[in-house]
């Protein structure tokens, strides 16, 4: 991020942004109407055409159906687009909505129907423009939720969902900085009054950033932490791939298809955090309800090493420790000298009364 967060976004740091890209068919963009995903459009939109074949820009607005506004908000971004000589898509969030944890449901919608309209396109990429303030918030509230490093590392410059890859050219960015590059445009945006309604927990963090930044920690501080801690999860990853390895070539784990297992000594050898990254891989490999949760994991291993030592223990007695349990629909296992980790059977459904 630049010392001069209001300045406009010129051609040649727009080319270095978006300079990952240029050999791609095609790429969908994320635009609300709102002023971050506006710039991300005129700023690509006018990095396009400094080439001869350039990817494909697909604008694609997702009307989520929560407020009136969002179906002409819809139509200036498709009006935009013409002008900017854009294709342009409108997809709906259509049937119920859910009554709680609106803004959850909604994103997930969104990058669903993100995802369609990629494949639609031939784009292997989504773009979206997630800016430094995003990434501090996202930090925050993660913070607040006790995540992890991998939950604190934020938001990743680019990840896969649902099939498409999501690239976030802007996280260095500040959101002021797309703001002054639509003033110098004189290009319009539309004002999402729920980004400052503190019924929703983003916009309450949002409050904070202010009195956060009079200590020293404003955007910029939080994003750079939030980076750190990518690095560090990265190469924490790395040190738990090598151990997987470690004790596959030792014949110490086996991994299959329908299940995967591990010496129990040195499993429980390992650092607790590598263990700890064994079983959440483990459990969201064979389970069948979605991400398993960290705590409940972290639960399942503290389990775990108190099995081990009770039987380090009682080594005299030669009694391995035994245990079953069922996490996020995968069977977690430990009896003769292993620890193994499986599909669990399917849950027996009660006859009615």
């Amino acid at each position: 991020m630049r010392d001069d967060d209001n300045s406009p976004i010129s051609v040649q740091e727009a080319k270095q942004l978006f300079a990952d890209w240029k050999a791609l068919p095609a790429i969908v963009l994320a635009v609300s109407g709102g002023p971050d995903s506006v710039a991300l459009m005129w700023l690509m939109a006018r990095w396009r055409r400094a080439f001869v074949r350039g990817p494909k820009l697909v604008a694609v607005t997702v009307d989520h159906g929560l407020r009136a506004e969002a179906a002409q908000e819809a139509r200036n971004v498709k009006e935009l687009a013409r002008r900017l000589e854009l294709e342009h898509r409108t997809l709906r969030w259509t049937g119920d909505k859910p009554k709680n944890g609106v803004p959850a449901a909604a994103r997930a919608a969104r990058y669903r129907l993100l995802a369609k309209a990629a494949r639609a396109a031939g784009a292997s990429h989504v773009l979206t423009a997630h800016t430094c303030d995003d990434q501090a918030e996202t930090l925050l509230m993660r913070l607040l939720r006790g995540s992890g490093v991998a939950g604190l590392a934020a938001m990743a410059r680019v990840s896969e969902r649902d099939g498409v890859l999501l690239a976030r050219p802007l996280l260095d960015i500040a959101k002021s900085r797309l703001i002054a590059t639509l003033n110098k445009a004189r290009i319009a945006f539309a004002d999402d009054p729920t980004n400052r309604d503190l019924a929703f927990t983003r916009p309450r963090l949002r409050a904070l950033l202010p009195a956060l930044a009079a200590e020293g920690g404003d955007a910029r501080a939080l994003a750079r932490l939030a980076a750190r801690l990518a690095r560090a999860n990265a190469a924490v990853e790395v040190l738990t791939d090598g151990a997987e390895r470690y004790l596959a070539l030792r014949g110490r784990a086996a991994l299959a298809a329908d299940a995967c297992g591990f010496d129990l000594d040195a499993f429980a050898a390992l650092p607790e955090e590598i263990r700890l990254r064994l079983l959440m891989r483990a459990i969201n490999r064979f389970g069948r309800e979605g991400p398993a949760e960290l705590g409940k994991v972290e639960a399942l291993l503290a389990q775990l090493d108190r099995r081990f030592a009770k039987a380090r223990r009682q080594a005299r007695s030669k009694r391995p420790p035994h245990l079953k349990q069922t996490l996020a629909g995968a069977l977690v296992s430990v009896g003769n000298g292993r620890i193994v980790i499986g599909p669990a059977p399917p849950r027996r459904r009660r006859s009615p009364n």
